[in-house]
């Protein structure tokens, strides 16, 4: 006998027009800096219509991974998906993003999901409901949040990027960003890292950075490695500074030598800027001090692989 199908709908409305909301359902390559529970994306596939994505999300804080089959119809203001793998407990999951215009200006927003559940183990559907429940109903409030309030996410947000190029080999190089457990002992701003790694590839970090006043302050990250490639993350809990901080390390080999690039973006907290800068920060006061600190850091981190790997890395070791 097939496994029973579940139905859940959550709902909210937004003062925002419908075709700006689509447009952030529809990319969700922005989809980590809006929504909590999203870790990484990334499109596998597009052919103006139908779109092939993997996706990578906290699930009751567990993560997990699985690749979905979406239609993108801009016209009925509609995203269907279809997960084609997905991940135990979940046998089957699919659903629709629906977009009813009220108005020029107002626009109810209506998640829909169907699923089933391993074996229809009781438990394992109390599991997913609940995941599900908590996803949906944080994803609307996060994209509600970004499109009625465009200009604000704007002037918070920004990205950038730090690189060295490495006369060293890109397995080495990519070892010493992989090795994160060692950083304690290799890298001066980390007072102290714990590293869970359950499912390869996918990490999950807390680490204790020393600033250069001497404080320390805890972050927790996940980590999704693509091995000797690139390795992408997203903070889940972040410095009272910001509150997305997402980013990258990316490797590239070219004429025997390797570019190493650290990308990041970053939310500015506006609520936190004068607790932490005093009563004359200000939010571009808070770029320039989050900039600042994120690329020391990063920089740092590529020093320090470089004479790794321009010292024999692995090999000498």
């Amino acid at each position: 006998m097939a496994a029973q199908t579940h139905f859940d709908e959550h709902e909210i409305t937004v003062l925002a027009p419908a075709e700006v909301i689509y447009g952030l359902v529809a990319d969700v390559a922005r989809w980590p800096g809006i929504f909590p529970p999203t870790i990484h994306a990334e499109r596998l596939g597009f052919d103006g219509a139908d779109e092939h994505i993997r996706l990578w999300a906290l699930a009751n804080g567990e993560v997990k991974s699985w690749t979905s089959r979406r239609h993108l119809d801009p016209d009925g203001l509609s995203v269907r998906f279809r997960q084609d793998v997905s991940q135990a407990p979940v046998a089957a999951m699919g659903g629709e993003w629906v977009l009813r215009r009220l108005s020029e200006r107002e626009t109810r927003i209506v998640l829909k999901h169907d699923y089933r559940v391993v074996e229809d183990d009781p438990g394992a559907l109390e599991w997913v409901r609940a995941a599900v429940d908590q996803n949906s109903r944080a994803e609307l409030e996060k994209l509600k949040n970004a499109v009625e309030n465009v200009r604000e996410h704007e002037e918070l947000t920004f990205d950038f990027a730090d690189s060295a190029r490495i006369a060293g080999s890109l397995s080495d190089v990519y070892s010493f960003l992989h090795e994160a457990a060692r950083w304690p002992d290799r890298l001066p701003h980390v007072a102290a890292l714990r590293l869970r790694e359950d499912t390869p590839n996918i990490q999950v970090v807390a680490m204790d950075t020393r600033t250069e006043d001497g404080t320390v302050h805890t972050t927790e990250s996940v980590r999704v490695c693509f091995p000797e490639r690139r390795i992408v993350y997203k903070q889940t809990t972040v410095p009272a500074l910001m509150t997305v901080h997402t980013g990258e390390w990316l490797l590239v080999e070219d004429g025997g030598e390797v570019t190493a690039t650290s990308r990041h973006t970053v939310s500015i907290n506006r609520a936190a800027v004068h607790t932490v800068l005093g009563p004359d920060g200000s939010v571009r006061k808070a770029r320039e001090f989050v900039h600042q600190a994120l690329s020391a850091n990063s920089m740092a981190t590529l020093r320090h692989a470089k004479a790794f790997a321009e010292e024999g890395g692995h090999a000498r070791a």
